[in-house]
């Protein structure tokens, strides 16, 4: 044991608490980690000025859903480093383009051009599809190398291969999607997937008010358009024509649809009797070709069915001359309502567009309305014609009776003059005859001299 010196004590050793020595950062490395900050807090600041803008645009924008969908896409595209952004808007089963985004001009038309006749189907072979089934963000780091994506038509267009599929979801659940991608397999930050995630938030917002005023701006219309029909019918009861002129165009305006139609059935076959938007070739056509009752045709299955007929792409039915029938006349989704009087099929009131756009339910609800006055003013017109015969009928029977009688009277006349020319000539046969006896009165006077004549 050592002692220090000057004293009798014993030394202390000195504890070591076994800790390495901090080492000092080198100014590379503060530099790197004040370059990762600022990088971080310049994203963060452009995230919340992209999210102010397009909040900003909400605001402003009133209605015109297409103004924010257009700056939200390219926000997105932008500031997740992305090529490409798209918005699908739910309709049913199927999702259809909104707005889209995209650095590659040319490419960019192609794939816009390419929406106009496609949608996106609910199922797990595209990331919306995903996305709407899962009601999640689904990210997929590489589309080429994963076995469960199958929408590569797109893929081919647009040759992405980094993907995020971020739903819409509202109330009634998933009412879109936000579509991102990059050309290379290079995965999305979570801050970038937060940035989205945001921006579909402002999305459903956007659209909910724009439906919201839609709505409304349609159920006037609609109240005004069905209250001009019933005017028109009013004014028109023995008019069937400008009746149904007036329902094909209403339909037609009010369901956004290109072309509309009422064919009529008489001795089996359905014959065209109004329509709008046809080329006059086309409705020549028409009016020379009934339709037969079959499944070849929307008519024919309306008539078959007994109920509306929707069919979404009618270019991708199973029956190929349907699909010929579609094709040759630029028809893509096909609506079809019968017109039934007491539960007999009398007529279909059609409507088609030339994209694949789905009608919706208050869109079929509204052509089932006009179908029905249709019906109304088909049964008026039928009543007052039956009036009508009836009352020719019985002009032409009273007239008949008048002429019966006239020559009845006539006869009375004759008959009449008649009896008074006998009854003249029996008393100048008696005077004659008084005359001669007084003449010879030794003349024995005849029982019969008169009877020859009487």
């Amino acid at each position: 044991m050592q002692r220090r010196r000057g004293s009798g004590h014993p030394a202390k050793r000195r504890r070591t608490t076994g800790r390495k020595a901090r080492k000092t950062p080198t100014m590379a490395h503060v530099q790197q980690q004040v370059d990762a900050l600022t990088r971080e807090l310049k994203e963060e600041r452009e995230q919340r000025k992209a999210t102010s803008d397009l909040l900003n645009v909400i605001s402003h924008s009133g209605v015109d859903l297409h103004t924010v969908l257009d700056a939200l896409v390219e926000s997105a595209t932008r500031l997740c480093n992305a090529d490409y952004a798209w918005v699908f808007e739910r309709k049913n089963d199927v999702f259809q383009w909104l707005a889209s985004f995209g650095h590659a001009t040319e490419l960019h038309a192609r794939i816009k051009k390419y929406y106009e006749t496609h949608v996106v189907s609910v199922d797990r072979g595209s990331a919306v599809g995903r996305a709407a089934l899962e009601a999640r963000v689904v990210h997929i780091i590489d589309v080429l190398a994963d076995p469960e994506y199958t929408y590569g038509e797109a893929q081919k267009i647009g040759g992405y291969r980094s993907v995020l599929g971020v739903p819409l979801l509202s109330k009634g659940g998933v009412t879109g999607a936000i579509f991102v991608a990059k050309v290379v397999p290079q995965p999305f930050t979570g801050k970038q997937i937060e940035l989205v995630t945001n921006f579909a938030a402002q999305a459903v917002i956007a659209i909910e008010n724009t439906r919201l005023l839609n709505e409304l701006r349609q159920s006037l219309q609609q109240q005004t358009a069905t209250a001009d029909v019933l005017k028109t019918i009013s004014r028109s009861t023995f008019d069937l024509q400008t009746v149904l002129d007036t329902l094909v165009q209403s339909a037609a305006l009010l369901c956004r649809a290109d072309r509309s139609g009422i064919r009529l059935v008489k001795d089996g076959l359905y014959y065209n009797v109004a329509s709008h938007g046809f080329s006059p070739e086309h409705k020549a056509r028409m009016e020379r070709e009934p339709l037969k009752v079959d499944r070849t045709s929307v008519v024919g299955r309306v008539v078959l069915d007994a109920k509306s007929v929707h069919l979404i792409d009618s270019q991708a039915d199973s029956n190929p001359e349907l699909v010929s029938r579609s094709r040759s006349g630029n028809t893509r989704t096909l609506l079809g309502v019968p017109l039934q009087r007491e539960g007999m099929p009398i007529g279909v009131l059609l409507l088609q567009r030339s994209i694949v756009q789905p009608f919706t339910d208050k869109e079929i609800a509204l052509v089932e309305t006009f179908a029905d006055q249709a019906v109304i003013a088909i049964e008026n017109v039928r009543l007052f014609e039956a009036e009508q015969q009836r009352t020719r009928e019985l002009s032409e029977s009273l007239e008949q009776q008048t002429a019966a009688a006239e020559v009845l009277r006539v006869i009375k006349f004759i008959a009449r003059r008649s009896e008074a020319g006998l009854q003249g000539h029996r008393i100048k046969c008696s005077a004659h005859l008084r005359r001669a006896l007084r003449q010879s009165p030794s003349v024995r006077r005849p029982e019969y001299a008169c009877r020859g004549n009487a």
